[in-house]
C-alpha cells in the first residue's frame, strides 16, 4: 500500500522555510514597532508609509495608529491580492500589517509617552537605525509593511512605474503633511530618518559590504592571471575586448575578493603588467568556491 507523503519537503515552503519567515516577520514587525513608539511618536517625526499618516493623524486627533494604518493599507491589500498573484502574494504582508496594527496601540499603553530622549534628531536617526532593521528582517523574509511599499509594486505592475520612483513620491507626499501639519522640522527630521531607514534595511538584507570585484585590462592576461591564481588563490574570468580608441586587442580579466585582498590583487596585477588598467568595485556576498557556499533562500 503506498504511504502519503507528510515530511517538511511536502509542504509548499517546507516547514523550516515557513518557521524562518514566520520569526523573521514577526520580529521585525515588533522592531518596527518599538521604533515608531520610542522615537517617532515622542518627537513628532512621521516614519515612512501609512505608519507616517497614522503618527501625523495621531498628533493632530488622537486617533490610534495602528488602527489609521490598518484602515489605509485594507484596499492597498485587497488591489495587491487583485492584481499581484492571489493570497500567496500578500499572506505575509497582510500578517505584518495586522501585526503591527495590533501591537502598536497596545504597546503605547506600556511604552513611556515621552520616549528615550528629548533630542529630535537623535529620535529620528533612531528612528531611522532600529525601524530600517525591522523594515529589512521583513523584507529578508519575503513581506512588508504594506503602505506604499506595496502601492508601489501594485504600480510597477500595472503601469511599469518604478518601484523605487513610486515609493519617493509617495513618502515625499507624506513629509510634505508633516511638514505642514506638525511643522517643517518635523519634515526635515521625518527625511533624515527615511534616508537613514533605507541605509538600515538594506544593509539588513545585504549584510556589510565585505567583498571587493575587480576588471583588469590587460595585454598580459596569463602572467596577471596566473598571478592572481597563484599568488591570491583566486579565480579569474577572462573574455578578449578591444580598444576602441586605439583597436588593439586587449584582455579584460574578471575577480572576486575579500576586502582587505585590494592591496594585495593590486600589487600583483602591476607587478606582472605595469600597464594594466584596474578598476575596483564593491559587493555585498559572493556564493561559491571560496565564499559563502550556499545563498540564501529568496
Amino acid at each position: 500500500m503506498q504511504r502519503t507523503l507528510t515530511t517538511a519537503s511536502a509542504l509548499p515552503y517546507g516547514w523550516r522555510d515557513f518557521a524562518s519567515r514566520l520569526i523573521l516577520i514577526t520580529a521585525g514587525t515588533l522592531i518596527g514597532t518599538m521604533s515608531v513608539l520610542l522615537f517617532n511618536v515622542p518627537a513628532e517625526i512621521a516614519p515612512a508609509g501609512l505608519s507616517g499618516i497614522g503618527v501625523i493623524v495621531n498628533a493632530l486627533f488622537g486617533w490610534p495608529i495602528g488602527l489609521v494604518g490598518l484602515i489605509g493599507n485594507l484596499p492597498i491589500l485587497y488591489l495587491a491580492y487583485r492584481m499581484l498573484g492571489g493570497l500567496k502574494a500578500v499572506i505575509w504582508t497582510t500578517y505584518a500589517v495586522v501585526l503591527y496594527s495590533i501591537a502598536v496601540d497596545i504597546l503605547i499603553i506600556y511604552l513611556p509617552a515621552e520616549g528615550v530622549s528629548d533630542d529630535r534628531l537623535l529620535n529620528a536617526i533612531f528612528a531611522g537605525i532600529v525601524g530600517g532593521i525591522g523594515a529589512g528582517l521583513i523584507y529578508r523574509a519575503g513581506g512588508s509593511f504594506g503602505g506604499s511599499s506595496t502601492l508601489a509594486r501594485i504600480l510597477q505592475e500595472k503601469f511599469g512605474m518604478p518601484m523605487s520612483t513610486t515609493y519617493i513620491y509617495v513618502n515625499i507626499l507624506i513629509v510634505g503633511a508633516a511638514g505642514l501639519f506638525l511643522g517643517w522640522e518635523s519634515a526635515l527630521l521625518s527625511l533624515v530618518a527615511l534616508m537613514v531607514e533605507g541605509m538600515a534595511s538594506d544593509y539588513m538584507m545585504e549584510g556589510p559590504s565585505v567583498i571587493r570585484t575587480a576588471n583588469i585590462v590587460t595585454t598580459k592576461p596569463r602572467e596577471v592571471a596566473d598571478a592572481v591564481l597563484y599568488g591570491m588563490n583566486r579565480g579569474v574570468t577572462g573574455w578578449e575586448g578591444q580598444g576602441m580608441y586605439t583597436n588593439e586587442s586587449r584582455h579584460i580579466l574578471f575577480v572576486t575578493i575579500s576586502r582587505p585582498q585590494v592591496t594585495q590583487l593590486k600589487s600583483l596585477v602591476l607587478t606582472a603588467d605595469p600597464q594594466a588598467f584596474i578598476i575596483i568595485g564593491q559587493g555585498h556576498a559572493a556564493y561559491g568556491e571560496g565564499f559563502t557556499r550556499k545563498a540564501p533562500k529568496a
